[in-house]
């Protein structure tokens, strides 16, 4: 089976339900510090996000995506922190906010993934969850902005994730294709894109509250 036909085939079994927090943000309901709370989760699934993205260029040094991917959540970091200081957060307050488990069990099952699943399985999940998850980012920077005002500079790392290059995503269907080459079962791709989006909807659904 092709990587388009694969993908095709694990977004139809995706179980999706609204987003609760993007809702309230786009009625203009979430409180700033509700806000500083997606900040904090932010900082740290990124953090997370960043490593696993590391390690993965280390296990698979021969694809190149890997090593971007951990550029691009080097860099949304850096722009993170703009966002958080709009709401009187600086890094240190970042480091010390205590995060909470169910909203970080999304970066700690990527990082699982990243240690012990095969090539193909990160990039396929975010080929199957790219568009919906995009959309979520564009969502929340055009809430923010018109809703509670924020300056598009501090919304940056919303936009940043909201488009993925299409050249980040012609590398991730390459890399899924030698995967599958490899061995790589696409059944257990499949299982693997589905927990991404439903650890990805987790996260959202614990800052709804």
């Amino acid at each position: 089976m092709d990587v388009g036909s694969l993908v095709d085939q694990a977004q139809r079994v995706l179980v999706r339900s609204p987003n609760r927090f993007l809702d309230a943000l786009e009625a203009g309901t979430v409180s700033r510090d509700r806000l500083r709370l997606l900040a904090g989760e932010l900082y740290w699934l990124v953090s997370t996000d960043a490593r696993s993205s590391a390690l993965l260029a280390e296990r698979f040094p021969t694809s190149t995506l890997f090593a971007g991917m951990a550029a691009g959540e080097d860099e949304a970091l850096r722009l993170l922190l703009e966002f958080a200081a709009t709401l009187g957060l600086g890094e240190r307050d970042l480091r010390a906010y205590e995060p909470m488990p169910s909203a970080q069990a999304y970066p700690a099952y990527l990082a699982q993934t990243a240690a012990f699943g095969g090539r193909a399985s990160l990039p396929f999940a975010m080929l199957v969850n790219v568009a919906e998850s995009g959309g979520y980012y564009t969502r929340a920077a055009d809430a923010l902005v018109a809703n509670y005002r924020f300056p598009e500079p501090s919304v940056a790392h919303f936009r940043f994730f909201s488009d993925t290059p299409e050249e980040m995503l012609k590398l991730a269907i390459d890399t899924v294709s030698l995967g599958l080459s490899e061995g790589d079962d696409p059944a257990m791709l499949v299982r693997t894109a589905k927990m991404v989006n439903a650890y990805e909807a987790a996260f959202w659904s614990t800052l709804a509250g």
